[in-house]
């Protein structure tokens, strides 16, 4: 699985930092531990880049999805 986020150009370094943790699914309180900030700030910053519109997307390859059966794959590449 890969997370891209679309948009980030307009996002501050910091901004960035929080929002891939967050979208990763760590808490506010985490994210300021592992920054170095207060949870107030990592809020701030979260809620900033919000208005800043990104748009975050995951990819997922499709194998790992196990749509199509080992064999299926390999007839197709036959």
């Amino acid at each position: 699985m890969k997370i891209e986020i679309r948009g980030v150009e307009r996002l501050s370094f910091r901004e960035r930092q929080v929002v891939s943790l967050k979208e990763m699914g760590y808490s506010t309180d985490r994210i300021a531990k592992q920054l170095n900030l207060s949870p107030s700030t990592v809020s701030t910053l979260y809620n900033r880049a919000r208005t800043k519109g990104f748009e975050v997307v995951i990819i997922i390859p499709g194998q790992n999805l196990a749509l199509f059966g080992v064999d299926e794959e390999e007839e197709e590449k036959a």
